[in-house]
């Protein structure tokens, strides 16, 4: 059964990984309950104590460590009221569009079957590739929303699109999609 404010947030690898911290501490001061999910490439740029502390939830870093005999991401999908992923990278961005599940963020995304919204952080050629331009396309046609990426200099100097949109407004997205904007 669903949980109306049960937001489930995937942190994948990328440097604006640090922004989602600001996201879920948003989210929490606002009276949702964060479940965050994180990549093995998210963990190297901050850790999952940091979000276990803002969240007050255990985070799913592993398909292999679950506490209760149900998978969590089928608990978790059977739960969560909406999903946000932020950063979203290429590399994840290619794997939900062509349905490949091989950790526990990708495998919670192939079996949550409510709103998605996605904040794409990349480098400016990565987001312009023909590849990453289908696979939105794609995803886009499944009914995934997208918030960004904004325009701007990104972590390796370049300036262009790629830059992750700022956690307020990735928040905003989230409670008005939920319908809890005042």
């Amino acid at each position: 059964m669903r949980k109306p404010n049960l937001v489930t947030l995937g942190v994948t690898g990328g440097i604006a990984a640090y922004k989602a911290a600001e996201l879920c501490s948003m989210l929490r001061r606002n009276g949702f309950e964060v479940q965050v999910l994180m990549t093995d490439n998210a963990t190297r740029f901050i850790t999952p104590l940091t979000f276990r502390t803002l969240s007050q939830r255990p985070v799913v870093t592993s398909l292999w460590e679950v506490p209760e005999w149900r998978p969590e991401h089928v608990a978790l999908a059977d739960e969560a009221a909406f999903f946000v992923v932020a950063p979203a990278t290429a590399n994840f961005l290619a794997k939900y569009a062509n349905g490949i599940a091989d950790d526990a963020l990708s495998t919670f995304a192939a079996t949550f079957g409510g709103p998605v919204l996605l904040a794409p952080a990349m480098n400016p050629k990565m987001w312009a590739h023909p590849a990453c331009r289908a696979n939105v396309e794609v995803l886009r046609s499944r009914g995934v929303r997208f918030v960004g990426p904004e325009s701007g200099r990104v972590a390796c100097g370049e300036d262009g699109v790629g830059r992750m949109a700022e956690p307020g407004t990735i928040f905003e997205t989230i409670r008005l999609a939920l319908g809890s904007a005042e």
